[in-house]
């Protein structure tokens, strides 16, 4: 016991055991194998997220000195964050959550989370430029609109300006579910990593909105966070929200693992290390599949793997409208062939609830053993 705490506190840049124990009911820590094998490597120390979102209370226990000042995007004063369901201090938990209050603890504890309030597509478009200009290299967005048409000109100006400037956007896929052509904004922009959502089975969500742009999956059932008072949420919630931020978490391990790795590479390697899940190869829910953390820290990607979400991007600066569609093969088994994936607080059905309740605990056990490797 000594000489694995040993190890731990010599592979660590920070000691893992500096966050407390994550409360029981974060299945996702165990999927994830995030104290066992993803701390020992990295907490995601020296990388900013921004999180455009409402407002936060900065000072609940378990965000205290991981979130910074809260900066209006709006162009009026907004509500503040606890009146309308806590959205952002939820999200910023599941990122940077220190576990000091309720035990909520997340991905990237060693990161920090720049708070934009920002709640129309014009006030996201602010928020991207300013968090770029602010050092941000990860922006988490999930928030969302239903659309039929392509991304808004402003907000797609907006993306491009952080793509450009070796920022990863992370966008919710939305929490429609499929509904003729009903897609998401910010989602359906080039250049976003769009994230659908899973079920405690490592199944697609049945709320997850498709669309051809998304790219991977994450934890969206009862996944588990603070609301705006820093009370613990757990049962009876679901929705993309939490998928994308728990992949903005990822994605800043990932940048603080590789400091100087350009953010197309870095999404390069989320997505060719993603675990297939749903149907066979890529699709319009879970893009090419759940989000693996130890494996993008630690496996060789080659260079040819395919990254759609920056061919797609690099369509637009060409002047063309892009194909939006990728191959169903996984970026895996493509590059091997040339070498050798709006609010999280959702009310699910009765019957989805039971069945997650009570079956929950039997797949995710036996799942969860494989899901890193």
């Amino acid at each position: 016991m000594l000489g694995a705490v040993v190890a731990l506190l010599l592979l660590s840049p920070t000691p893992a055991l500096a966050v407390p124990e994550p409360r029981k009911e974060l299945y996702w820590f165990d999927w994830w194998e995030l104290q066992k094998k993803v701390w020992p490597i990295t907490t995601g120390k020296g990388i900013t997220v921004a999180v455009v979102d409402r407002e936060v209370d900065i000072d609940l226990p378990d965000l205290k000195g991981a979130v910074l000042p809260n900066v209006n995007m709006n162009d009026v004063r907004m509500k503040p964050d606890p009146e309308n369901g806590g959205h952002g201090a939820a999200m910023s938990a599941l990122i940077v959550g220190q576990g000091r209050g309720t035990g909520m603890v997340g991905v990237a504890p060693d990161a920090k989370v720049l708070p934009l309030s920002a709640q129309s597509a014009g006030a996201w478009a602010k928020a991207l430029r300013y968090a770029t200009d602010h050092g941000a290299k990860v922006v988490n967005i999930s928030q969302g609109d239903v659309t039929f048409q392509p991304c808004d000109p402003l907000l797609q100006a907006a993306v491009s300006y952080a793509v450009q400037r070796d920022v990863v956007v992370v966008v919710s896929a939305g929490n429609e579910g499929r509904h003729g052509d009903w897609r998401s904004s910010p989602a359906n922009c080039a250049g976003v990593l769009a994230v659908g959502g899973l079920d405690g089975q490592v199944e697609p969500w049945s709320g997850s909105t498709p669309g051809e742009y998304v790219m991977g999956a994450a934890p969206a059932v009862e996944v588990g966070s603070i609301d705006g008072f820093g009370h613990f949420v757990g049962r009876g919630h679901a929705g993309t929200s939490p998928a994308a931020a728990l992949t903005s978490g990822v994605v800043a391990l990932v940048r603080a693992r590789f400091p100087n790795m350009p953010a197309r590479e870095v999404v390069r390697r989320i997505l060719a290390t993603a675990k297939d899940v749903g149907k066979p190869g890529w699709d319009d829910v879970t893009g090419y599949g759940l989000v693996r953390p130890y494996r993008a820290l630690v496996d060789n990607v080659p260079a040819t793997a395919p990254n759609p979400v920056y061919d797609r991007w690099q369509a637009t600066q060409a002047g063309s409208r892009p194909s939006v569609r990728p191959s169903t093969a996984s970026p895996a088994a493509k590059s091997a062939k040339k070498t050798s994936g709006n609010t999280w607080w959702v009310w699910p059905s009765l019957f989805g609830a039971v069945v997650a309740i009570v079956a929950g605990s039997l797949f995710i056990y036996r799942k969860r053993l494989r899901l890193s490797r």
